[in-house]
């Protein structure tokens, strides 16, 4: 062999030598990937949460069917429906009775029949109505039964019915004809003939029950951005109260502070030169206020929040488990998110929590803004609460669930994604303390959570639902408002009603108020409940007579009435208030939960007000009731197109019955006032729009549950502190030392526009 040979041999060998070394070295520095452990609480719920669950979209179809070969009238699908035609508004589930639901779970009780709510728009009928039927039993179902009169007293009038995607597109058609009667105005006011122009609807429609006259303000529309910021000064009110769509028409039509019989006569007008008109220019893409594109090309990637040894908790069905906690989730298509039995440590805490309702209300000086009183839940908070953004909606790492929804459809619709399941680093310690005297030492928790969350999208509104459980025991539910601001043409006094934002733009100012049921069950169904509060006595100094001293002291009441458990929206809450068990704990209070409410709510709307009654609720930040099976929500979806003979007024239910060792529901309402400004241009943001309430362990325990954390820490000055042994924090260092598994992001969020 020559030399040159073994030379060229050896080199390879190097080489190749050096090549393992790189190898091995890119290995040892790559992170491994994250490994998952089982959850520390194993879910052995053994599918009693499912008498809770939401219906499958099988069982959807399944009703559909049932309905379509039984109940012996015509059915038009609803997307198709002409309001003189029959259909299916909307599906949900049946939620048995909680006497029932009780025996199952807690005393080995027959499982409730499962089944379903179907509600139906009859409008091919003598007497026009809106029918409630329960359909069971599920999977196959074989009877059904008119539910309507047992709920509501009498049939449901057919005008309350919401306004159908159907309803909508007819009514656009009509202004579209309309406003080729004014041609020559469209193009001086709007640079528009019409056809992109697009319209907003307001509600209540009317003034008085029978009325479904609807004001429609008009905007620019430029493809990806929202339109909502845009008005042309331009609304029309339209009469479409006919169950013939030939009858609709046109009855009134406003342009910058003044009022026409017709766009014919706004046309007439605009050419005899008697109309002032705004000259707006078409808005461009790339400069149309409210644009939400990037300006900026992305910088290096944020934190991001993972679990090193899998998720903590546990998703079954639609049950979830979490050191500790236990409960329930649903959907309901109108209302929004449900939780039911949820418990801590075994312990049934609240037998229900539930969203409500949704208001928003308007001032302007222009007739659809000053006349909209939005309650979302005849839109469908549930039904709109579509695909969330894994790693901006949600940390990336979320377990993600799918809900099914059928409304205005014979078949189900899914929204992939929408509710989220994760647990929260609150980068806050849930309690701490260092000590510098006498020992020294450190003792502390992180504050750490789960969390459930949805979305809703109500038009131009954003609302984020988050329920979140505590380690101490504690629940928290936060409402937080983003989206666009709705807005109005600028105008005359119109910064009286709110801020200009945009060259004729007027944000409009309006409140949101929210509303939720709570079922407590502390430590059983009979409860009480009592305010403490403090107040101050002028007592004589004990070792000093001559002096006198100002002592607080705790003031105890329980409140034996309905109407003494009524506090006033605006009027201060005691600063505790609790539902109380009559059982004690170890220390002789009697087992209790405090509720605590974080809200800044506007005034609630006069009681003189012809439509107060149908947000009755809104009187109240907090009212406490004797739970009954005949008053389930605090309003109905019926409420908003007839808000003066409303469907259910929960004014009704506070009539001065006793609560004391009763099975009791808290009704709170949160909210705040927003006067748009213009740091909401283009959305508005979540900092400092979120409010809630609290549910808290007051004597329920013995003592803090959360000691009993496995993430508890302490560190004393005889230990060290590096040990992975005694300090879990000293273990990250290994633990944590693994790459996340991410799974590739996907959305498909506009699959079911």
């Amino acid at each position: 062999m020559s030399l040159k040979t073994v030379l060229v041999l050896l080199g390879l060998a190097l080489a190749t030598i050096l090549a393992l070394v790189c190898v091995l070295l890119t290995r040892e520095r790559s992170p491994r990937t994250c490994q998952q452990l089982p959850p520390e609480q194993e879910d052995t719920e053994d599918g009693q949460s499912l008498v809770f669950a939401d219906l499958t979209a099988e069982e959807m179809a399944q009703v559909v069917r049932y309905l379509q070969g039984h109940l012996r009238v015509p059915l038009v699908e609803a997307s198709r429906a002409k309001p003189s035609e029959n259909c299916i508004a909307w599906l949900d589930v049946q939620v048995p009775a909680k006497a029932e639901v009780l025996r199952f779970l807690d005393a080995g009780g027959a499982r409730p029949a499962r089944e379903a709510l179907a509600v139906l728009y009859f409008g091919k009928q003598p007497e026009p109505n809106i029918t409630e039927l329960v359909v069971g039993p599920l999977p196959r179902p074989a009877y059904h039964r008119d539910v309507t009169v047992h709920k509501y007293g009498g049939k449901v009038p057919y005008h309350r019915r919401a306004a159908t995607g159907r309803e909508y597109a007819e009514i656009n058609a009509l202004i579209r004809r309309e406003l080729r009667k004014a041609p020559l105005f469209l193009a001086a006011c709007c640079e528009s003939d019409g056809t992109d122009l697009v319209t907003l609807t307001t509600a209540p429609r009317g003034f008085k029950s029978g009325d479904r006259l609807t004001w429609f303000v008009l905007f620019h529309n430029v493809a990806g951005t929202g339109y909502y910021l845009s008005p042309v000064g331009l609304e029309v009110l339209v009469d479409h109260g006919d169950l013939h769509v030939s009858r609709w028409q046109l009855r009134k039509v406003f342009y910058n502070g003044r009022y026409f019989a017709s766009t014919g006569d706004l046309e007439q007008e605009f050419v005899a030169g008697a109309l002032e008109v705004v000259r707006l220019k078409q808005p461009q893409a790339d400069a149309v206020l409210g644009s939400m594109k990037p300006r900026h090309p992305p910088g290096p990637p944020g934190p991001l929040q993972f679990e090193p040894q899998g998720p903590r908790y546990s998703v079954r069905n639609n049950h979830v488990t979490f050191q500790g906690w236990s409960f329930a989730f649903g959907m309901n298509p109108n209302t929004g998110p449900r939780l039911f039995d949820i418990r801590y440590r075994g312990e049934r805490i609240v037998y229900e929590l539930s969203l409500q309702e949704a208001l928003a209300l308007y001032g302007s000086n222009c007739p659809g803004g000053m006349s909209t009183r939005y309650l979302d839940g005849s839109f469908g908070i549930g039904r709109f609460a579509y695909e969330l953004v894994r790693g901006l909606d949600c940390p990336y790492t979320a377990t993600y669930v799918e809900r099914h929804y059928l409304a205005e459809a014979d078949a189900p619709k899914t929204n992939q994604n929408s509710l989220c399941i994760f647990e929260h680093d609150s980068a806050l310690p849930l309690r701490r303390h260092f000590s510098d005297s006498q020992s020294f030492y450190y003792g502390g928790l992180r504050r750490s959570a789960l969390v459930l969350r949805a979305i809703s999208t109500l038009i131009n509104y954003d609302y984020i639902w988050d329920f979140l459980f505590h380690a101490n025991g504690a629940m928290e539910v936060r409402v937080h408002a983003t989206g666009y601001i709705s807005s109005s043409f600028l105008h005359g006094r119109g910064t009286d009603y709110g801020n200009r934002v945009g060259p004729h733009t007027l944000g409009t100012m309006h409140i949101h108020h929210i509303h939720y049921k709570v079922d407590l069950d502390v430590d059983g169904q009979l409860n009480s409940v009592e305010s403490q509060d403090m107040e101050y006595e002028f007592v004589k100094d004990p070792w000093s007579a001559q002096n006198t001293i100002e002592r607080p002291y705790l003031r105890r009441k329980r409140l034996e009435r309905e109407d003494e458990a009524a506090f006033p929206l605006n009027v201060p809450l005691p600063r505790y208030l609790s539902f109380v068990s009559p059982n004690p704990n170890k220390w002789g209070h009697p087992r209790s939960y405090r509720i605590q409410v974080i809200s800044f709510a506007g005034k609630h709307l006069p009681t003189t007000s012809s439509m107060e009654r149908s947000v009755s609720w809104g009187r109240y930040q907090l009212a406490v009731t004797q739970r009954k099976e005949e008053e389930p929500t605090s309003t109905s979806i019926y409420n908003q197109n007839d808000p003066w003979t409303p469907t259910v007024a929960f004014a009704d239910f506070i009539n001065n019955e006793t609560i004391t060792n009763k099975d009791l529901v808290a009704w709170i309402t949160v909210g705040f006032l927003h006067v748009p400004h213009a740091e909401d241009i283009p959305n508005t943001v979540t900092v400092g729009n979120s409010v809630g309430f609290f549910l808290r362990p007051y004597n329920y325990f013995n003592e803090d549950p959360s000691v009993d954390s496995p993430d508890s820490v302490y560190l004393s000055s005889e230990q060290d502190a590096g040990a992975c042994g005694d300090n879990p924090l000293a273990c990250l260092s290994s633990a944590a030392t693994c790459a996340p598994r991410l799974p590739p992001f996907h959305f498909g969020g506009f699959l079911n526009l």
